[in-house]
C-alpha cells in the first residue's frame, strides 16, 4: 500500500499548509481535510472508501464539497466509514440540510451520492487483501486512530489524540509496523493547552514513545502554524530513542 500526503498541518495559512488528509493507493482518503482540494477531478472520481478519524473541522472540511463534485457522475455511492458517534455528528451537524444537503438521500435513498457505514474499534474492514482497524484515540469530541495493513506490513495514524494507554497497546500489538504517524499540535510552553484540549506537546509524545515495543519510522504531524520548527526543536531535545521526523505534505509512505 502506499499512503501520500495530502495535507497534515494543524491549521491553514500558505501552499504548505493543508490540514490532515491522506490518499491511499488512489480509491480510500483517511480523513478529508483541505489538503483534498488539491486534487484534480479525475483523481477526485477514483475515490471510493473515506475513513473519518472524527468530526472536527480541519478533518472533514472537504468532504461535503468532493461529494457535491463527483456524486453525480459516480455510479456508486462513497462510502465513509467512522464510528458511529461520529457518523451521527456528521448527520446532525454538516449534512443536515441546513449546512449541507443530506447526500445519503441524494438523489434518493436507493440511489444515495454517499453512504454511512459505522466501525467499531477492533473490528477490521478489509477491501480486497487490504485492511483498515479503528482503534481507540483520547479526544475532545468521539475519535478513532487508525491502523492500515497491506499483508505485508503496517501503517499506525494516532489522529487526534492526548495520551491514551489503549492506542499506545494497539501500535504495540502490529507485528511489522512499518510507519507511526502521530500528532504533536502544540510546543512545550503549551502543555497545559495541550491537555485542555486533548492534544500532544512534544513531553508528551516523546513519553509516549518510549512507552513503544515496536520501532517505525515516526513521523511528526498535526503542526499548528508558526510553531513546526519550534515543535520539532523540542522533540529533538528530550532525545527519544526513536528519532522523529516532520511529515511533509505530498511526501509518499509505503508499507
Amino acid at each position: 500500500m502506499k499512503l501520500k500526503v495530502l495535507g497534515c498541518s494543524g491549521g491553514i495559512g500558505g501552499a504548505q499548509a493543508r490540514t490532515t488528509s491522506f490518499l491511499v493507493d488512489e480509491d480510500i482518503l483517511v480523513d478529508c481535510g483541505t489538503g483534498v482540494g488539491d486534487l484534480e477531478l479525475d483523481a477526485l472520481m477514483r475515490i471510493d472508501h473515506i475513513f473519518i478519524s472524527h468530526a472536527h473541522l480541519d478533518h472533514i472540511a472537504a468532504l461535503p464539497l468532493l461529494i457535491d463534485s463527483v456524486g453525480e457522475a459516480r455510479g456508486a455511492p462513497i462510502i465513509i466509514y467512522a464510528t458511529a458517534e461520529t457518523i451521527r455528528i456528521l448527520r446532525s451537524h454538516i449534512f443536515n440540510w441546513l449546512i449541507w444537503p443530506d447526500f445519503s438521500t441524494i438523489p434518493d435513498r436507493l440511489r444515495p451520492f454517499i453512504r454511512f457505514q459505522p466501525i467499531r474499534i477492533d473490528e477490521p474492514v478489509r477491501l480486497g487483501r487490504r485492511s483498515i482497524t479503528a482503534f481507540p484515540a483520547h479526544h475532545t469530541v468521539p475519535a478513532a486512530s487508525y491502523c492500515l495493513d497491506s499483508g505485508a506490513g503496517q501503517l499506525f495514524y494516532s489522529g487526534d489524540t492526548g495520551y491514551c494507554p489503549e492506542l499506545i497497546a494497539a501500535i504495540n500489538a502490529q507485528p511489522a509496523l512499518r510507519h507511526l504517524i502521530v500528532e504533536t499540535a502544540f510546543s512545550d510552553e503549551q502543555r497545559g493547552l495541550a491537555l485542555a484540549s486533548r492534544h500532544l506537546c512534544p513531553g508528551m509524545v516523546v513519553e509516549m514513545l518510549a512507552e513503544l515495543a515496536v520501532t517505525p519510522e515516526v513521523h511528526i504531524s498535526h503542526l499548528k502554524p508558526g510553531q513546526g520548527d519550534r515543535i520539532m526543536q523540542q522533540i529533538a531535545a528530550h532525545e527519544p530513542r526513536l528519532q522523529p521526523r516532520r511529515l511533509m505534505q505530498g511526501q509518499e509512505l509505503e508499507f
